[in-house]
Order: structure tokens, then C-alpha cells, then sequence
């Protein structure tokens, strides 16, 4: 089959754009006394990935792959300061509820949230969301600070840790991601 570039322009369909993407998250429901967050600035993050390990069996001479555990990497994403520094302060309440700066006490259940990715069309539509499953900060990148820097953003990353993630299409990526959490 021979592909000419308008079939080729009608098959992608304007594509789908990197740039076009919304991050939410609720602030945990065990009473940490963390702002509720919502929608926030993100620069740059990623749709969530997963890796099945295989598991080698010798067999004749052979190695067998099957299939073994599944598992989900960190999730990291750029944050631009807000003025406010709200985004920042509920994180750093967040991440001090599991474990504060004083004494390393800290609540050991109920700190996990869902956090939804959504990728949009240039109308604002949702083509596909991703729910990261009880997600929580493990890491909360510092803010860089320069007198040369005048023009810039206040930026920092977040590492988030998961269980797992879920993905829906379009047509029921509202059923996916309201779930009475702030969602």
C-alpha cells in the first residue's frame, strides 16, 4: 500500500500535542491539614509507563521468558512556583504529615491520593486521562534562586511513588477520574 502525505495528514488527524495536558490532585482525606490543591502549573511530566520483569527459565539450551512482576517507576513533574507558593506549602504539609522535619513522626495510613493526567485536544477535551493509584511526594525538589535569573520562573520537581495506575479513553475519562476525592 502506498501512503501519500494526504493520506498520511487525514490518518493523523492534527496529532496529539505534548503541550496540551492538565494534572490534578486532591489534598489526602486523613485530616494532615493539607490545602486541597486541585488543577496546578506543570511544566513538564509524562504519561505514566509500567515494566512486566520477565522471569528466565533455562529449557534445553533455551532461556524461556514468561512473564513476572509488574512494576510502576516514580512519576516526577516540573512545577512552576505559583506567588502564592500554595502548590509548595501543601506538598511540603503533606510530606511533614508522613514524616515532619522535628522528630520524624508522621502518619502511617491514609496520606495517598489520586493524581489524574489528563492529555487534551486544543479545545480543552480530554483524549485520554491517567490515574496514578494512592500516590504520594517521596521527593520535593529544591527551588533555585539567581540574580541572573531575572526573567525566569521559580520552577521545582516533585517525585511522586504509586501503586498502580488506570487509563480511560475519552468518552469515559469523567467516570475515571470523579471519584468523590476531589476529583
Amino acid at each position: 500500500m502506498v501512503l501519500n502525505v494526504n493520506d498520511f495528514k487525514a490518518k493523523l488527524n492534527g496529532g496529539v500535542r505534548s503541550n496540551l495536558f492538565k494534572i490534578t490532585l486532591a489534598s489526602p482525606v486523613n485530616g494532615l491539614e493539607v490545602a486541597n490543591v486541585g488543577a496546578f502549573l506543570a511544566k513538564t511530566g509524562e504519561l505514566p509507563g509500567s515494566t512486566i520483569t520477565p522471569i528466565i527459565l533455562p529449557f534445553r539450551g533455551r532461556q524461556l521468558k514468561i512473564s513476572g512482576d509488574k512494576t510502576f517507576d516514580p512519576w516526577t513533574v516540573t512545577i512552576m512556583n505559583d506567588p502564592e507558593f500554595k502548590i509548595r506549602k501543601a506538598l511540603e504539609q503533606w510530606m511533614s504529615g508522613i514524616n515532619n522535619h522535628e522528630d520524624g513522626q508522621g502518619t502511617n495510613d491514609n496520606y495517598f491520593v489520586d493524581l489524574r493526567i489528563e492529555s487534551q485536544d486544543r479545545e480543552g477535551n480530554t483524549l485520554r486521562a491517567y490515574k496514578l493509584k494512592d500516590a504520594w511526594p517521596s521527593d520535593l525538589g529544591p527551588i533555585a534562586v539567581s540574580f541572573d535569573a531575572e526573567n525566569q520562573l521559580q520552577e521545582y520537581q516533585v517525585t511522586f511513588q504509586y501503586q498502580y495506575w488506570i487509563a480511560g479513553e475519552s468518552e469515559n475519562a469523567s467516570d475515571l477520574i470523579e471519584d468523590g476525592n476531589g476529583f
